[in-house]
This record gives structure tokens, C-alpha cells and sequence, in this order.
């Protein structure tokens, strides 16, 4: 017992104490001011969803709705992702179904055009008869920014003076139960299977007429595989439910509104007075010169001085104790021994900019677009920058257009593709049976939209020739970056060449490609002018 009293009272009397222990631990071994209080919970995607997603969508949608930034960031990521629509490019497998190129390419041609006839009449293909297939994808790309989902259904409706059945119904994404039911497999209103396949969706419905609401059970799928409900959402795994992409970045937006608000408030409180005059007395000459011709001859008819009028003024401005922020300027007259000085707003600050900047810069990350698409501030932009940050952004749109958009546009696809086989509007071998059959082969499809956005449309020109001239690019792939199909291009020219032969017009002269790489010193030119315009380009910049 005393070797351990001894032992503990070494460090006390003088004895060197052990050594610390030495570690590389990741964090620093949460210690510190900055990891100590940091312990956040880790748990399942879905629950951390199902904690805030109401919460969220409100949020982000009283955001869209009140904020000018958001709701025109949120048009210029519609406008950059979906455009006037995404456009149909049948891809069919025919050796799946056992069909020719040469047919496969007709049997694509016709499936388009008259997809197209559907897709353009609010009547065929909307539930509701108001919008064109093309609005239905800006309307759920919007829903998705807004609450992280993309909802609608496919019901069947026949009307008169129209065609097919198939129509497309947007279902708001909050009409889809949060309910959680571990016996019966239901996740926040998804209903699934053993393996985690959704099977059917927990939906509220309103009735127009007593606008009550009563949930519905409704299947994903019918019994030959029809897609009945359409869900869309992007998230970690384990996820069953969508949340808004703009979730991380409400707080910063909620900042850059008060930021601006404080400024605005600050700016306007400075220039309530706008001058102040003293004197050694109060005299006639002073106040009156104070008052305009018009408050002059007011006073003069009421029998009131200049002095008693100042004497009101003030015990009326003391007992009310009040700011009109709607007068533009007020004269305050001060005591004897005071100057007059006048009076200009200091707000915004100096940083107001830099920092309203930086918020804004965060919430145009968030969103998947460049600051200068975001403000439309191409203050500080150059050539090269513009074209670096669109080259690098529109990777994103890209993503959303094939992993968001274009698999609510390949369901609805799926669904009129089957009804124009089975009523025979398209030939398939097998009939409905083998499209059935090969449902996937059939249906596959790309979906097509506007162009990367291009800083110098000259340049980008010139860089395709070099390429193709190289043999790096093909005809399809500069129609591509150019938002064109190759097919429609070359169609179009042989119409073109066939109308002008009809009105015996000459060929128009192509001058490009061939002319150029058979002749040494043209190519030379070429080169050399490209490399001139890019000097004089980025001299420009950097004026």
C-alpha cells in the first residue's frame, strides 16, 4: 500500500513522469476545439431522410418562391437541363428481337415521329389536359430541385377525339405518405419486398369536391410488368425517399437574406437625416430658410412661426419616437455649439461584396451551375474561365439529364410504345407478346437536349476541323456536341439538295474540311489564324 502511495505522489516531489503515449489516430484523436464537440450520429441514409424531409421541402420551397436568386437560378437550371424538352432517340437492340439494322432504322424513325404526336398535345398525353410532355419534364425536373423526388402516375383515360389511353398524372411529392410500418415493409409510404423492390406506394388523394384526403395503395406495376406509379430520386444506399438538393445550402441562403436585409436596413436608417445645421441662436432667418416656399406660405396663412413650427416638429418627433423610412431627407436642427455636417450612408461595407459574393458562389455550387450562369455577373470572367467552369459544370447537367430526367421520360416512353404495338400503330415481331417479352431491348432510348453552351462559337468551330481533319471526330460525334442528330442532318441536306435540283439552283459550295487539308498552305493559314484569334482573344481578357 505505501509503494502505491509513493508512486502516486512522484510526479508531486519532483520525479519525471511517464511519457505520453504516441498516436495517429485519424482526426487527431478527436481532440481539440474542433473535433471534441463535433459527434455526429451515424445511421441509415433513410432515417436521416425521414428526419428532415419535411421540414426541407418546406423550406426549399418557401425559398424558391420568396427569393429572386433562387427562383431564377432555378429557371436557368431548368432552361440548361431540360430546355424545350429532351428530345426522343430510339435506340432499339433489334438483334434481340430478331430485327435488321436497315428495318431497326426505319422501325426508330416512325416510333419518333409519332411519339412526337403524342408528346405535343396537352390533350393525349396529360392527365389533365394542360401540358405538353415537354412542360411535364420542366415540371418534374422543378419538383425534384424542390423536394429530391420525381412522382407521377400513368393512367389509363380514352377520350374522345383522341387516340391512345396511356396519360401522365405529376403527383406532388409531400401527397406520398412518410408512414413507417416495420410489420407490414412500408418505409416512408414505400411498400416493399423481401429484396427491397418498391411494390406499391402509400399515395393521399384529394377529392376536388369535399377536399377531403384518403390514402391510397397504389402498385408500382401491373401484372405484365406496365409501370403504374413513377418514382425518381438520387441518393446513398439504403435511401427510399428523396431530399432536395438544396438541403446543405438553406442555411447559406437564408444568410445572404439577412445579410442583405441588414445592409438595406443600415443603409436606409443612415439617411433618415441628411444634413444637420446649427447656429449660435434659433433665429427667424434660420428655421425659415429651412422650410420650402410652399411650407413657408402654410405657415404665414395659419399665423404660425417658424420657431413654433420647429418647437411642434420636435415634441411631435420626441412623443411619437418614431423613423418614417419613406421620407427621403430631414433637416435636424441641433444645439448652439454644433456644426453642420453633412451626412452620407456608409452601407454597404466595403466586404459587402466580396462576402454577398462568396454566398452566392456557394448556393450556384449547390445547384450544379457556375456563378457567372447563376448571378449573370461576368464581371471578372475571361474567355478561358468561362470555358473551364461551363466545360466542367455541364458534366453535371448531364448527369441530372440521364439519371433524373430521362428516367421519368424512358417510363412514360415505355408505356406508349406498348399501347401503339398492341392497337398496331408500329409493327413489332412477336405483337404485343414480344414486346412484352423484350420490353427492355425495345424501349431503350436515349434522351437528347441543348448543346454545351460555347464561349466562342468560331473556336469551337475551328477545333472540330482540326479534330476531324485528324481523324479524331466523326460527323456524329460534332453533330452531338453541336445538340444535333447525324440522321436528321443528312436527311435534311438530301432534301435540301433534292429542292435545289428541282429549282435548278446550283450546289452550295461547301468551303471546309477537303478543300483546306489538300492544300499545304491553306492548312497553314488555318493554324495560324487560330492561333492569331486566341492571342488576340486573351489580350482582349486581360484589357
Amino acid at each position: 500500500m505505501m509503494n502505491r502511495v509513493r508512486d502516486w505522489l512522484a510526479p508531486v516531489r519532483g520525479r519525471p513522469a511517464a511519457p505520453p503515449t504516441i498516436r495517429a489516430d485519424f482526426m487527431r484523436g478527436n481532440r481539440g476545439v474542433v473535433f471534441g464537440g463535433w459527434r455526429p450520429a451515424l445511421r441509415d441514409a433513410a432515417d436521416d431522410v425521414g428526419a428532415s424531409w419535411d421540414l426541407a421541402a418546406a423550406r426549399t420551397i418557401d425559398l424558391i418562391q420568396n427569393s429572386g436568386w433562387m427562383a431564377g437560378a432555378l429557371d436557368q437550371a431548368v432552361a440548361s437541363t431540360v430546355g424545350t424538352g429532351l428530345r426522343l432517340k430510339a435506340m432499339p437492340e433489334n438483334d434481340v428481337f430478331g430485327m435488321s439494322n436497315a428495318d431497326a432504322e426505319q422501325w426508330a424513325q416512325r416510333v419518333e415521329q409519332r411519339f412526337g404526336l403524342w408528346a405535343e398535345r396537352p390533350y393525349e398525353c396529360d392527365i389533365e389536359g394542360r401540358r405538353s410532355f415537354a412542360l411535364m419534364q420542366a415540371g418534374a425536373f422543378r419538383s425534384w430541385f424542390a423536394t429530391g423526388e420525381i412522382w407521377a402516375e400513368l393512367p389509363w383515360r380514352e377520350r374522345p377525339g383522341g387516340r391512345y389511353g396511356t396519360k401522365v398524372r405529376l403527383v406532388p411529392a409531400h401527397r406520398v405518405s412518410r408512414r413507417t410500418d416495420s410489420l407490414r415493409r412500408v418505409v416512408q409510404g414505400v411498400r416493399m419486398n423481401g429484396d427491397g423492390m418498391p411494390v406499391s406506394y402509400l399515395v393521399s388523394r384529394k377529392d376536388p369536391v369535399t377536399g377531403l384526403t384518403q390514402e391510397t395503395d397504389v402498385q408500382a406495376r401491373d401484372g405484365l410488368g406496365r409501370i403504374r406509379v413513377i418514382h425518381v430520386f438520387d441518393g446513398l444506399p439504403g435511401q427510399v425517399r428523396g431530399i432536395s438538393p438544396l438541403t446543405p445550402a438553406l442555411q447559406v441562403a437564408r444568410q445572404f437574406d439577412q445579410l442583405s436585409d441588414a445592409t438595406l436596413t443600415a443603409a436606409i436608417l443612415q439617411t433618415v437625416f441628411a444634413a444637420s445645421i446649427t447656429s449660435d441662436e434659433p433665429t427667424e432667418e434660420v428655421l425659415a430658410g429651412l422650410l420650402t416656399p410652399q411650407e413657408q406660405a402654410r405657415l404665414s396663412a395659419g399665423g404660425i412661426s417658424p420657431w413654433d413650427a420647429y418647437i411642434q416638429a420636435q415634441a411631435g418627433w420626441y412623443d411619437n419616437a418614431t423613423i418614417n423610412l419613406g421620407v427621403n431627407g430631414r433637416i435636424a436642427h441641433l444645439f448652439p455649439g454644433q456644426k453642420l455636417e453633412l451626412h452620407r450612408a456608409q452601407h454597404p461595407h466595403s466586404d459587402y461584396r466580396d462576402f454577398a459574393a462568396h454566398l452566392l458562389r456557394e448556393l450556384a455550387r449547390c445547384m450544379g451551375m457556375t456563378y457567372e450562369s447563376a448571378t449573370a455577373d461576368y464581371t471578372n470572367a475571361t474567355y478561358s474561365s468561362v470555358r473551364m467552369a461551363t466545360g466542367e459544370i455541364f458534366q453535371i447537367t448531364l448527369y441530372r439529364r440521364a439519371h433524373i430526367v430521362a428516367p421519368f421520360c424512358n417510363a412514360v416512353y415505355e408505356a406508349w410504345l406498348e399501347e401503339e404495338i398492341a392497337r398496331g400503330g408500329i409493327p413489332f415481331p412477336g405483337g404485343l407478346e414480344g414486346f412484352v417479352a423484350h420490353r427492355a431491348a425495345a424501349s431503350r432510348a436515349i434522351w437528347r437536349g441543348a448543346p454545351k453552351p460555347q464561349a466562342d462559337d468560331l473556336k469551337t468551330a475551328k477545333a472540330h476541323e482540326i479534330w476531324c481533319r485528324l481523324g479524331v471526330m466523326t460527323d456524329a460525334s460534332i453533330a452531338e456536341d453541336l445538340g444535333y442528330d447525324i440522321e436528321d442532318v443528312y436527311a435534311q441536306r438530301a432534301r435540301e439538295k433534292a429542292l435545289r435540283q428541282t429549282y435548278g439552283l446550283p450546289d452550295a459550295q461547301h468551303q471546309g474540311i477537303t478543300t483546306m487539308a489538300g492544300s499545304d498552305q491553306g492548312g497553314q493559314d488555318v493554324d495560324g489564324g487560330a492561333e492569331e484569334d486566341e492571342a488576340s482573344s486573351e489580350a482582349r481578357d486581360d484589357r
